[in-house]
């Protein structure tokens, strides 16, 4: 792939182009799906800065890298109407939301159990994982909302669900492994 310009000058007037070539609204709901799974992936960038002053990032690094590739795969999926053109990219496997339960698994039998609500903090990394996490569950709702009147790949909604699940754990892990407490909600306290 080459990009020789980034602009082009066709969504002055808030319309773009798909995959395919199909122009739509930049307000439409496809755009808002793979848009929100574009925020995701920058805050995963933030998540993977945060990372390499952690513990916990020489084993989640790497899985993060791979997660934000998937995320591509993903948007690309929300930026195709066309199943037949859908069905020629990159997309979303059952392999990839295995993946996310694999590494879910292998971190979360190290975690405390928990008793109450986990405030977002816990340190920098687990802070960054708890904003992905919520983009991530955004993502998720904005492209429920598509799936109601449009075409999706068929795992998208179950991927997100599912990484929106991973980057919770992540972000307890993160706490743990940096020996940071992970706040605790106490309803008490107000």
């Amino acid at each position: 792939m080459r990009i020789d310009r980034v602009y082009t000058r066709g969504g002055d007037q808030g319309q773009t182009s798909l995959i395919g070539g199909e122009r739509v609204s930049k307000a439409s709901a496809r755009l808002d799906g793979y848009g929100t799974v574009d925020e995701l992936n920058a805050t995963l960038g933030l998540v993977g800065e945060a990372l390499a002053a952690s513990a916990a990032g020489p084993h989640l690094l790497p899985i993060i890298r791979r997660v934000q590739n998937e995320l591509f795969n993903l948007g690309a999926e929300l930026a195709t109407a066309d199943p037949a053109t859908r069905a020629k990219l990159p997309r979303i496997e059952q392999r990839h939301v295995d993946g996310l339960e694999r590494d879910i698994d292998a971190v979360n039998d190290d975690l405390p159990v928990l008793k109450s609500f986990v405030l977002p903090g816990g340190g920098w990394a687990s802070s960054y994982f708890h904003l992905a996490r919520t983009v991530c569950r955004r993502g998720e709702r904005v492209v429920v909302g598509l799936a109601a009147t449009e075409e999706v790949g068929e795992l998208a909604l179950q991927y997100l669900n599912r990484l929106s699940d991973a980057l919770f754990v992540w972000g307890r892990w993160c706490a743990f492994k940096d020996g940071q407490a992970e706040p605790l909600w106490d309803p008490k306290s107000t």
